[in-house]
């Protein structure tokens, strides 16, 4: 079959054997290889991998790619229901003791996905869409991932976010690796505040993170016990997570 008769989507077909192999081989690819199994120019298959790797469907690792938890939660949403599953009870008895939502989030690629809340019952109360990509910064949960990040990698978020006063944001970054809490004080939506702490893999890397979300007029005197809960919760959950039989088989 011919180039034009299969519809001339070679971008496609080069992206499908870049995942394909990511997920066959140990360990990941790398550029060199990719470029000789596909035929294809490094420049092209750089340019294919770096953008699959902004999406969260691949990540780099010491310059090897693999398989990114954007793509498991595209191709397979139930990879991250252990998590909810896990931190689900939690999440509902930390909104009751602070009275305000409670999120669960996870970082794909330059983004953060909601994927389990639990809605305050109050009737004033901040309500998010699950499954909607949000911006790394300056979401309380994202603010946990950027701070994580190594410099090769912060380096490349601030490229990517060239608006951000970088001074201000690293101090910020810098507070939140000290205190192990990352704050939006209405810096997403108008009237929002929020705290959140982050859940620990067994490597030590930030997994998820768990917010308490709520008012500013109710959150603003009440933020030091949120934070205090929320960190609680994260440090209960990363217990739990470490104890997880998904973790041992794998799947994070």
């Amino acid at each position: 079959m011919t180039e034009q008769q299969f519809g001339g989507h070679r971008g496609v077909e080069r992206i499908a054997g870049i995942l394909e192999a990511a997920a066959a081989v140990p360990g990941g690819i790398r550029l060199i290889d990719v470029a000789t199994l596909l035929d294809a120019p490094r420049s092209s298959i750089h340019s294919l991998l770096k953008g699959l790797t902004l999406v969260g469907y691949l990540e780099e690792q010491d310059g090897r790619y693999v398989i990114g938890k954007g793509l498991l939660a595209l191709l397979a949403p139930h990879q991250t229901s252990w998590l909810v599953d896990l931190a689900h009870e939690e999440l509902i008895r930390l909104s009751r003791e602070v009275g305000e939502t409670t999120l669960l989030g996870v970082a794909m690629g330059n983004s953060i996905v909601y994927i389990f809340q639990m809605e305050s019952s109050q009737s004033i109360r901040y309500t998010a869409k699950i499954g909607e990509r949000r911006p790394l910064y300056p979401t309380s949960i994202g603010k946990l991932f950027v701070a994580s990040m190594d410099e090769r990698a912060l380096n490349a978020f601030f490229r990517a976010n060239s608006n951000l006063d970088r001074a201000r944001v690293a101090a910020e970054l810098a507070r939140v690796r000290e205190e192990g809490v990352a704050y939006n004080r209405e810096e997403t939506v108008k009237g929002v505040t929020a705290a959140a702490a982050p859940i620990y893999g067994p490597d030590g890397s930030v997994l998820a993170a768990v917010s308490v979300v709520g008012p500013v007029y109710r959150m603003t005197d009440e933020l030091p016990r949120m934070a205090q809960s929320v960190a609680a919760s994260a440090a209960k959950l990363t217990k739990l997570v470490r104890t997880s039989p998904y973790v041992s088989i794998g799947i994070s």
